[in-house]
């Protein structure tokens, strides 16, 4: 596992570089190829020794090397936030005795933090992403479920995908300036995902995303940053919500029932 744990860091790392191209460039649809990565002040190309993740950045103290523009510390970040997570899905995965099943929750991993940034920066679910993540985590679900012999797990993400995808189709047709088509189109994954481990992780998932929401809405409000009328961008709490879902979906549900029930 320790062998395991560090191939998921560096690749964490490697991935998170790569969102950064993908979160600046997707909204904009320009290429992801070309042109290389370059400042966005000067357009110099960065070196390839400065572009290390995490470490090229502190190297240059976060300016250019060349015209000594600032760069936001968000690159280092999402790279960072990027490696953590990549380790601690693998191992709650491996808690979880479904570590072949890793594959799928790191691409979905990547998949929300570029969503969740682009959602947050234009309040847009790029089709582009949201659309080819459905047959590439299919894919991946089906290889995981066959492996670890586990079809009812298959069975519950498409139950848990589907029922999720019409709930929040069924709430943008009733009142479409609360709900985008996007969030809609990314439910359906995030049903998925979740329903993939259980059925609590399903719940927990599903309501976290509305309970987070709903209070960022209405501190945005009370602190005068947002007004009832403004647009607030869900997609970054469905995917929070999925990753509750997936740490602790089953200890919250036994929470809840010892305080409800007793048991």
């Amino acid at each position: 596992m320790p062998i395991v744990i560090v191939a998921v860091a560096l690749l964490g790392l490697a991935v998170g570089s790569f969102l950064n191209v993908v979160i600046y460039r997707v909204p904009s649809r320009q290429s992801l190829v070309t042109p290389a990565s370059h400042c966005p002040s000067c357009q110099h190309p960065i070196r390839n020794r400065h572009n290390v993740p995490v470490f090229g950045w502190l190297l240059l103290r976060g300016r250019c090397a060349d015209c000594r523009a600032r760069i936001s510390i968000r690159y280092p970040l999402v790279e960072l936030i990027t490696c953590l997570l990549f380790v601690a899905v693998a191992l709650q995965l491996n808690h979880l005795h479904t570590l072949a099943a890793l594959p799928a929750y790191l691409y979905f991993s990547a998949m929300g933090i570029a969503l969740a940034l682009i959602d947050f920066d234009v309040h847009r679910l790029p089709n582009s992403i949201v659309l080819p993540s459905y047959p590439i985590l299919a894919l991946a679900l089906t290889l995981a479920a066959v492996f670890d012999d586990r079809p009812e797990a298959l069975v519950r993400a498409g139950i848990g995908g589907m029922a999720l995808f019409i709930l929040y189709f069924s709430m943008a047709f009733a009142y479409p300036a609360g709900m985008g088509l996007g969030d809609v189109k990314l439910a359906g994954i995030v049903g998925a995902m979740t329903g993939y481990l259980s059925l609590s992780a399903l719940l927990v998932g599903a309501f976290s995303a509305f309970l987070i929401g709903g209070l960022f809405g209405a501190l945005a409000m009370a602190s005068g940053r947002a007004s009832r009328k403004a647009h607030i961008p869900f997609g970054p709490f469905m995917i929070l919500g999925a990753f509750i879902a997936l740490f602790a979906g089953s200890p919250l549900v036994h929470f809840y029932n010892s305080l409800a029930f007793g048991t």
